[in-house]
């Protein structure tokens, strides 16, 4: 190492006096700090949508912004009223009819609007379904009920004479007048007596559409509140003993799944600090050292997430199990300064004297460790997307913060542990006892292994280390050619398994309202005259790809409520209506017959129809907020595809992302499909850079640390552990996503940690020293590997599946280089320091041949 590094500093020495003179003073500001951040850090939330991690700047994103501004009912709710055998389903409509006023009552922005069923929409609809038919079609319809009507009372009457022998075609019944309108894409059975129903009547559901946000979770958990008092004072026992209330919806599920979010951060969170003290507390075998640790960490975490208040301002999907990461990587700083200031302070050093060795002897190779692990995270901040942007911000702050806090906090607090209960020196004697103590003072020795083993077979393990390292480098490379992308939404969410009955319920609910857009994406255009171009230019798209690679199913608008020609259609329905009445007043239809077409018939007074004129049951789901309609159109996905298939996705959101119009208007769409599909392109347009920058780097600051040839001993182990973390990801046949990207450049600047403090106390010592590197400093790079490794590890606890991937990525990477530093790296250092002594021999033999030589040789 260079000199900077063994020379003791002023400043550092005046510091440390200091902190020892004025413990409580320097603690004091720690807290005072310390609470300010936390109440900042309370502060924080989740994003949990896909949209919050790309930068707000993109198009995408700015187009779903706006969308949502636009439509009214932004959010659904359903209120779901269950009832078995022996609740009537008359009892779960009135009960529904009964919380409709009620909860309508909450008003703005909490609910919009609530309904029990699509009444409004059916008492408009049904007797202008003859509208929705084409001319030929209404004509056609109106002469066989005529031509039905006559034969019918032909029959009735006895009138009807076949004078022709031949078979005549069966003539249709009036009946089948409703088969022929559902066959046009109208299904009055679609909602028993308008009614949001399943077909067994055990289940009625109440809609309800806020204007909150489903990703807004406060005010979401508050309109559930209100909505299940409202629901509580209406008491459902009375109007059959045995209904029960649900909610579900896309307001529920997302405050369900902002509420698993939380307590998977906590249980991961406490996981994974249980984890990191009882290693700590394994390596040193002592209470006290376990609590000044953690309370260290604690303030170094607490002051990173109070900066990421001040400077990012929010969590994602990818920032949100940081402080686990934070913790298990900032505990490093200390657990080498405890480690320096415990060894001096057994050798006999005083208080004051330990701990001024220990932050002359750490704070180089501490800082460098900190510099490279900000390094490799601040690589990620400078790319575009939010996901890997926020990470690395908040992981560059938090590894600063945490080495600062180590050497402000960490000097007063063993200051005020020593005055308590000083360290002894190692015991001595023979006992039984004073064995124990001697033990349980060393603590737990986690180098030793890789002691033994180097001092065992150096050459071995090296070659060995080679081949490894091809077969890592040839893995790899496979690996990246066979694309390893993960595809499967499904691998990214939440394990749903403990919700699937409320992920039941939501897909119920979907089926049975049919609410629009629940999985189609929305568009807004410019005007309602530009939604019948922009479906001509959809569906073109659509019916031009091949049959097994269409990319969404149809377009969907308020103008199909709308139908073409009506006033052509009017005097055929009219007909209608005078013939079905006349056949009913003949008796040529019966009871079963007429309950069945009276619904459908045209009323007397019927006139076309305009967008306006439709009724707010219907144009509900296609009103902006400001009233607003006929400029919502809605792409329903493909229903053979599934939409958890980000192949589907790429395809889908490409048909609709930006579609130019014969006017020259370019109608721009956005909504899941697109934004995941520029989740994909950001990532693989910053996950290269971000990965050569971090290296880059990582590099840079071990170059000036160093300044010396140790430095490529660094680099070449953390190269090397690199390598065999890419071929274990290729050979465990890991999936990359938008999440596990991240553990590569991270693992650079974490990774590097364990070399520097090898070849550190190497190149102190002198050639021949790696044993002791090992023995004196391997167990504090262990003991650092291991709290970073379990705060890695306790991410595999998570629910969701990308963190879960993250956690096993960032392990391997853990491992892999841990392995190489007090491994390989030494077992490469004592083979290369036993040939130099082996030649050295030689060439202190080789004086003695020379002048022979020379003495022969001619001149």
């Amino acid at each position: 190492m260079p000199n900077l590094e063994t020379r003791p500093t002023s400043f550092g020495e005046r510091l440390t006096a200091l902190q020892v003179r004025r413990p409580l003073l320097f603690l004091a500001v720690a807290l005072a700090i310390t609470a300010g951040a936390l109440l900042y850090a309370a502060r924080l939330r989740i994003q949990t949508g896909f949209d919050s991690l790309l930068p707000e700047s993109r198009p995408s994103v700015q187009e779903l912004r706006r969308v949502s501004t636009k439509v009214s009912g932004v959010s659904t709710l359903f209120v779901i009223l269950r009832g078995d055998q022996n609740v009537p389903t008359a009892a779960l409509r009135k009960a529904a009819d009964a919380l409709v006023p009620e909860i309508e009552k909450l008003g703005p922005p909490w609910v919009g609007h609530a309904e029990s069923g699509v009444h409004e929409a059916m008492h408009f609809l049904l007797p202008r379904a003859g509208l929705f038919l084409s001319t030929d079609k209404v004509h056609s319809l109106t002469q066989d009920i005529k031509t039905t009507y006559a034969q019918a009372v032909g029959e009735a009457t006895g009138l009807l004479v076949d004078l022709d022998d031949e078979p005549k075609p069966k003539t249709k019944t009036f009946s089948t007048l409703r088969t022929e309108l559902e066959g046009e894409g109208l299904d009055p059975n679609r909602y028993p007596d308008g009614y949001y129903q399943t077909a067994d009547g055990h289940m009625v559901i109440v809609l309800v559409r806020s204007q909150v946000p489903s990703g807004d979770f406060d005010r979401g958990a508050e309109v559930i509140d209100k909505v299940n008092q409202v629901v509580q004072r209406i008491d459902l026992a009375s109007f059959a003993p045995g209904i029960r209330v649900d909610y579900s919806g896309d307001m529920a599920t997302s405050v369900a799944e902002y509420k698993a979010i939380n307590r998977d951060l906590t249980d991961v969170g406490i996981a994974g600090s249980l984890m990191i003290a009882a290693v700590v507390f394994l390596y040193y075998l002592r209470a006290r050292m376990v609590a000044v640790m953690l309370l260290t960490i604690g303030v170094g975490v607490a002051w990173t997430f109070g900066a990421t208040q001040l400077t990012v301002g929010r969590l994602n999907l990818a920032t949100g199990f940081l402080f686990t990461i934070v913790g298990g990587n900032g505990i490093n700083f200390g657990i080498l300064y405890m480690a320096r200031f415990i060894e001096s302070r057994r050798r006999g050093a005083a208080l004051l004297e330990g701990l001024q060795i220990a932050q002359r002897e750490t704070w180089v190779p501490t800082l460098t460790a900190a510099c490279a692990a900000a390094a490799s995270y601040g690589s990620l901040a400078i790319t575009d997307f939010r996901g890997f942007h926020d990470f690395g911000l908040i992981g560059g702050i938090g590894m600063l913060l945490c080495w600062v806090a180590t050497f402000w906090v960490l000097p007063c607090l063993l200051t005020v542990a020593e005055r308590l209960a000083p360290i002894d020196q190692l015991p001595s004697g023979d006992g039984r006892l004073a064995s124990l103590r001697r033990f349980i003072s060393g603590g737990i020795p986690f180098a030793r292994p890789f002691e033994w083993l180097v001092f065992k077979a150096p050459r071995t393990i090296a070659v060995i280390s080679l081949a490894v390292t091809a077969l890592g480098l040839a893995g790899g490379a496979w690996w990246v050619f066979t694309d390893p992308m993960e595809y499967d939404l499904l691998n990214l969410r939440t394990d749903a398994s403990a919700r699937a009955e409320e992920i039941r319920l939501n897909d119920l609910g979907h089926e049975v309202t049919g609410a629009v857009g629940a999985s189609g994406m929305a568009i807004v255009v410019d005007t309602p005259e530009q939604v019948a171009q922009l479906r001509a230019v959809l569906n073109h798209r659509r019916d031009q790809a091949p049959a097994d690679l269409k990319p969404f199913e149809a377009v969907h608008s308020l103008q199909d409520f709308v139908p073409d020609d009506q006033a052509a259609k009017l005097a055929d329905l009219q007909q209608m209506r005078h013939w079905l009445l006349k056949a009913r007043s003949r008796g040529a239809i019966d009871d079963a017959d007429w309950a069945q077409v009276e619904p459908l018939l045209p009323p007397v007074d019927l006139q076309p129809f305009a967008l306006d004129d439709l009724p707010e049951g219907v144009a509900r789901a296609f009103t902006e907020s400001d009233g607003t309609r006929g400029r919502i159109v809605y792409i329903s996905p493909t229903k053979t595809a599934s939409v958890d298939d980000a192949h589907y996705l790429f395809r889908w959101a490409d048909s609709y992302r930006q579609t130019p119009l014969p006017d020259g208007t370019v109608i721009r769409g956005s909504g899941r499909a697109v934004i995941y599909a520029d989740i994909w392109a950001q990532v693989l347009h910053d996950a290269p850079r971000a990965v050569l920058l971090s290296l880059v780097a990582t590099a840079l600051v071990v170059l000036l640390a160093f300044r010396s040839r140790a430095s490529l001993a660094v680099l070449g182990s953390l190269l090397v552990g690199t390598v065999w973390m890419v071929g274990l990801l290729a050979l465990m046949r890991v999936k990359l996503n938008f999440l596990n990207f991240i553990a590569l450049p991270i693992t650079f600047g974490i990774g590097v940690d364990y070399a520097v403090n090898i070849v550190q106390r190497y190149w102190r010592e002198g050639p021949g020293s790696a044993l002791l590197a090992i023995r004196e400093t391997g167990g504090a790079v262990t003991l650092c590997s291991l709290t970073t490794t379990l705060g890695y590890l306790a991410l595999v606890r998570s629910n969701n599946f990308a963190v879960r991937s993250l956690g096993l990525a960032a392990f391997f990477g853990e491992v892999c280089c841990l392995l190489a530093a007090v491994l390989m790296l030494p077992a490469a250092l004592t083979w290369l320091d036993a040939r130099r002594a082996a030649r050295a021999v030689s060439a202190a033999q080789a004086p003695a041949l020379v002048p022979v030589r020379q003495e022969q040789s001619p001149q």
